[in-house]
């Protein structure tokens, strides 16, 4: 039986998830997070009356509950009338900000069934749990007092569905996923033919084996610029750029990958090259084409990139069950490239950078130990849309300067760590760099950067600042329904165009690089024709014809 004042909650909790959040929502997501905002409302409310009950605090009789139902359920109902009116223009708010086209409006009656839907599954299991208690407390008071039973019944009924949940669900979806993107991974793949240049990875003499390096190590290590391309575009003299990619199947630990990794380096003349990125992929291994190539066109193609697979899942999942993974492969591949660098001669080796992307800006921020480096630091690092866990950068949003924007931090003067976005270049300030160069690109409306657990309860940081131009001016703060929006924002953050969300563009790693790497001879003139040729790279790259 459905309770009425549970439900009120549910209701004006649905209203609240109707407001913006930082990624445009379609009727499919809108009507799951509608469900199950309806759904926390409610179950939230019964859990509270029924520890009301428990402490045998007076509640009102059966009269007069059916009178404040009554008054309650008036203006419940109108917000939600008003809030479903409002819910398109609310979300053409983020979508005109984003150059989006707008929704279609036909669409609400469909949202609707299906929140509806969505809550009563899981209100169905709701009381499945709660049978699940009652005959466990039931049971445990035979023999034990009844307040006794009551806490021991609630602990083993947890118990209980916490392990079926992690030991058999979640771990039987994880290994299915695994298996699946794997798959996806075409492994030993026989219509794309192995390169035949010895120097790059998988070709003749290659120590990384081909058929073991996934379809994103092989899209990776064949696309992107020849020299001739570069040269055309330069006017100068180029390198053809090495890519070196080791597969997650190359070996069977981290630190053995590595090795191989070094190996390869040292095979094609990595550290022979101007410039050295050693870069971590995202969860499946894929590298964005539109930051590497740009890279390479800007520094003659006297570059030399290596990057070790650690995950065959999709970020998220990888940043919530593979977490370990991708840290210790970074960690082992830089520490066996950093010790192998150290040992050249200073003037005789490569700039050192690190780079990352998402999930692999964390594990290549992981992988950079300050104590190591303080007396031989590399030149700097790059890193595009940082995971909201990452502990580098927290810690340099914490050493912002007072006054800045959460979203856009100015760390002292600029002279280490500064922040980008679409609309802020790294260089907007006019101060000249340090020694060392740390760079982190990030969105205002990315939501893998700004997620904060305690939405919760209180409102994020940055929610107390006037929006970004990528941001709803509309957004607002609900306890509850803020922690689901933003839950839901990175499911969908790679929805968005290239430019905004989750999704980085050609144009800002551009900007990035020249600004990282400061290329010899390179002008501003030089910028706006890559610019243009690279175009809203964001998963494709750049022109390489």
């Amino acid at each position: 039986m459905i309770s009425v004042l549970p439900l009120l909650a549910g209701l004006l909790l649905a209203a609240a998830s109707l407001t913006p959040s930082l990624i445009p929502r379609d009727w499919v997501m809108q009507g799951a997070l509608a469900g199950i905002s309806t759904a926390a409302g409610y179950l939230v409310t019964v859990f509270l009356l029924a520890l009301w009950r428990t402490l045998q605090i007076p509640i009102l009789s059966r009269k007069w509950a059916m009178i404040c139902h009554s008054v309650l359920a008036v203006p419940v109902l109108a917000l939600l009338v008003r809030c479903i009116a409002l819910s398109d223009d609310w979300q053409n708010s983020i979508r005109e900000r984003m150059q989006m086209p707008p929704l279609e409006a036909a669409n609400t009656t469909k949202m609707l069934l299906l929140a509806a839907a969505v809550f009563l599954v899981l209100v169905v299991l709701g009381w499945t749990l709660q049978g699940l208690f009652n005959l466990l407390r039931n049971r445990l008071a035979r023999y034990i007092p009844a307040a006794s039973a009551n806490v021991l019944g609630l602990l083993l009924a947890a118990l209980i569905v916490v392990t079926i949940t992690r030991d058999g669900v979640v771990n039987w979806a994880l290994k299915v996923a695994d298996s699946s993107y794997a798959a996806a991974q075409h492994l030993t793949d026989p219509s794309t033919a192995p390169p035949t240049e010895g120097w790059r990875s998988g070709g003749p003499g290659s120590l990384a084996d081909w058929d073991l390096m996934g379809k994103p190590g092989r899209d990776f290590v064949l696309d992107g610029p020849r020299a001739a391309a570069i040269q055309a575009f330069t006017g100068r003299p180029a390198h053809e750029p090495l890519r070196i990619y080791v597969g997650l199947a190359q070996e069977k630990s981290a630190e053995a990958r590595a090795r191989v990794a070094l190996a390869e380096m040292i095979r094609v003349g990595a550290f022979d090259r101007k410039i050295l990125i050693v870069s971590s992929p995202t969860g499946t291994g894929w590298m964005d084409p539109a930051s590497y190539d740009a890279l390479e066109y800007m520094n003659d193609g006297d570059v030399a990139t290596v990057a070790v697979q650690y995950s065959y899942l999709q970020s998220p999942l990888a940043l919530i069950f593979e977490t370990e993974s991708g840290l210790e492969q970074a960690t082992a591949t830089m520490r066996a490239v950093y010790d192998h660098w150290r040992e050249l001669p200073a003037d005789a080796r490569p700039r050192l950078y690190l780079h990352g992307i998402s999930l692999g800006a964390w594990s290549s921020m992981y992988s950079m130990n300050p104590f190591q480096m303080m007396n031989e630091p590399i030149s700097g690092a790059f890193w595009a849309g940082p995971p909201f866990p990452s502990e580098l950068w927290r810690q340099a949003n914490t050493a912002r300067r007072p006054g800045s924007p959460f979203i856009l931090p100015e760390v002292d003067e600029g002279e280490v760590i500064r922040y980008a976005s679409q609309f802020a270049p790294p260089d907007r300030s006019g101060r000249p760099w340090g020694r060392l160069r740390i760079l982190f690109l990030q969105h205002a409306s990315d939501p893998i950067v700004f997620y904060n657990p305690a939405s919760l309860w209180r409102a994020p940081e940055w929610m107390h600042e006037p929006p970004a131009p990528d941001v709803s001016p509309r957004l607002s703060f609900t306890p509850i329904v803020t922690q689901l929006q933003l839950a839901v924002d990175m499911l969908v953050s790679t929805s968005t165009p290239p430019g905004f969300g989750h999704i980085y563009d050609a144009d800002e790693y551009i900007d990035g690089w020249v600004s990282i790497t400061a290329p010899q001879g390179w002008t501003a003139e030089d910028t706006a024709r890559l610019k243009a040729k690279c175009g809203k790279g964001g998963l494709i790259g750049c022109d390489n014809g």
